[in-house]
């Protein structure tokens, strides 16, 4: 059965690849950006900083935020229907686990903080904090399979 966590995933970020931005972390990729756009050296006035490098022009920004809300409510309507928790959200515990190093820290909180889920949604969510029980739980497994595996390579 396919991850439906990881396929929303990858249906958000191409959308999101498709928007209207430039990235910039100096003058030529800046230059470069304003290009990308359509506009030139005297039309900054026309861009709006986005954060974390990204610009875009300030017509878009409506759109731009319309896709970001639109993902954000896909993704708790994937959380609200999944109301054991043993489906969509311990996908995504689990995905999100592997891209956060869980097997070297132990630490949840950057799972919890990717995903934006504050420990007071996971105290007062069951699913949730079932999703996240059985998430653990196929890591371990997953993990003592690797062990097992690297043991029987050895002998």
């Amino acid at each position: 059965m396919a991850n439906k966590y990881r396929l929303l995933k990858d249906k958000h970020q191409k959308e999101v690849n498709e928007l209207p931005y430039m990235f910039a972390f100096n003058d030529e990729q800046f230059k470069n950006g304003l290009k990308k756009l359509g506009l030139n050296e005297n039309e900054t006035n026309k861009l709006i900083y986005f954060g974390a490098g990204i610009y875009l022009k300030k017509v878009d920004l409506p759109k731009v935020e319309e896709v970001h809300a639109r993902h954000k409510k896909e993704l708790e309507f994937e959380i609200k229907s999944d109301t054991i928790g043993d489906k969509f959200i311990k996908d995504m515990f689990l995905d999100e686990m592997y891209n956060h190093e869980y097997g070297y820290t132990r630490d949840i909180q950057p799972v919890l903080e990717a995903l934006n889920i504050s420990e007071y949604n996971l105290r007062h969510s069951e699913n949730l904090r079932n999703g996240l029980m059985l998430a653990k739980q196929v890591f371990e497994e997953k993990e003592q399979e690797q062990e097992d595996i690297e043991e029987e390579i050895e002998i």
